[in-house]
């Protein structure tokens, strides 16, 4: 029993590193925009993010229960299935924050339960037809959804902004709006991606035999994922931010509010509904939305690609990394403490790393020669730009001055040639 207990405490002290993990990942869908038009500084955004994430875990727990009682069979499933799944779950958020790249931790959580449990139990103990209609199929509707309410949103926004005679008060205006939409989607995030913690480690209590099958979240479990949540966004994943706000596409206010509340509200209808739904995928659609609906704007696609990329390989790669983790743990104790260790090892190595370009509120919006705005530049001027670049004059300077002063002037035909002696 005393080493079920230790192994119980493990599960819940991993889940709750999840949840942190979680809150400094997907800061960037809640004030990524906010920052980057410049409608709050961004320690001010990320501790605002922080409050209303801890609030809106208190506010429903139905996608809670979808991952507790739904995803998978609860019969069968041991607390080291839960921790190998965890595992997957957070060196997927780890590695693509190191890079920058906004994938999704609710992905990652569910890639890394399905696999861990498949490992263990065979496929039999996944519930397919959850999966696919609370997982997947919301997967690939809420970007699109997200984009397009975004991307005429945005239209029409600025089709009733001509009529305006006064563009500062409008501007003024629209970041205030701005603010309250982020605020929106902080709390829409709280109400979504906290309670997949929650899920974890009520299905955690469950495996153990501390709760009977079928139980909601007891308080302390939503107390202790709301906290975590927000403590992780305080510290805000700037990197994240970074890409978010300044390399998928240039917003501007109006397109910033527009972005936040088409967002916020497709993650509030599904949290509703109980779709385990990515805010990461939900926010990225609208921002790209936002940036198509204003004539002129553009999307960095290869960035936009580099995401893509991230999300299909998001639920295989934490579910893969996740059944290893199962396997190893299958050895006994000796193998969940290799497990943790490692664990332990790679995260401190990933945060070494990160050490070496330091992102943070002080630079989260500068550009450099390979920043952002370079990168917008290079789209825009493409190899028409460069062919004419390559074929154009060289400057003058010394070395073609030098030159043309040891080339003679062509004559000048009205003049007769000197004439030589020999």
């Amino acid at each position: 029993m005393e080493s079920f207990s230790l192994i119980l405490a493990i599960v819940v002290v991993t889940a709750l590193a999840f949840d942190f993990t979680n809150g400094f990942h997907d800061t960037a869908n809640a004030m990524a925009t906010t920052i980057s038009t410049g409608a709050l500084k961004p320690k001010v955004a990320v501790a605002m993010s922080a409050v209303l994430n801890l609030v809106g875990a208190f506010l429903s727990v139905e996608v809670a229960n979808t991952i507790s009682k739904g995803l998978v069979d609860e019969a069968g499933i041991r607390p080291e299935v839960i921790f190998a799944a965890l595992v997957g779950a957070i060196l997927w958020n780890l590695l693509t924050w190191l890079v920058g790249l906004p994938s999704s931790s609710s992905h990652a959580l569910m890639g890394g339960l399905i696999g861990a449990t498949v490992a263990s139990a065979g496929f039999g103990a996944v519930h397919g037809d959850v999966l696919v209609t609370k997982v997947l199929i919301p997967a690939i509707a809420a970007p699109l959804v997200a984009g397009l309410a975004a991307m005429f949103a945005t239209r029409l926004t600025y089709r009733m902004g001509r009529r305006s005679a006064d563009s500062k008060a409008s501007e003024k205006g629209y970041r205030a709006g701005q603010i309250a939409s982020a605020g929106l989607v902080s709390l829409a995030h709280g109400t979504n991606d906290a309670q997949k913690t929650m899920g974890i480690i009520t299905l955690a209590l469950v495996a153990g035999g501390t709760l009977a099958p079928d139980s909601d979240p007891p308080m302390w479990v939503i107390v202790s994922a709301g906290v975590a949540i927000a403590l992780g966004t305080y510290l805000g994943g700037w990197r994240i931010i970074r890409t978010m706000g300044k390399g998928l596409t240039d917003l501007q206010p109006q397109q910033g509010f527009v972005a936040q509340t088409s967002a916020a509200t497709v993650i509030l209808a599904s949290s509703h509904l109980g779709f385990s739904l990515s805010t990461t995928h939900s926010v990225s659609g609208s921002v790209m939305g936002a940036g198509l609906g204003r004539k002129g704007g553009v999307v960095r696609w290869s960035t936009a690609t580099r995401m893509f990329v991230a999300w299909g390989l998001t639920l295989p790669a934490a579910a893969i990394v996740a059944a290893i983790a199962e396997w190893v743990c299958g050895f006994g104790s000796w193998g969940t403490a290799l497990v943790a260790a490692f664990l332990i090892t790679s995260s401190a190595a990933i945060w070494k790393i990160s050490r070496r370009e330091v992102v943070d509120h002080t630079n989260v919006n500068d550009t450099d020669d390979t920043g952002a705005s370079d990168a917008l530049d290079e789209e825009r001027s493409g190899v028409v730009t460069a062919a004419m670049a390559a074929v154009a004059p060289p400057p003058a300077g010394p070395v073609t001055e030098e030159l043309s002063a040891t080339i003679p002037a062509p004559a000048d035909p009205a003049t007769p040639p000197a004439r030589t002696t020999v």
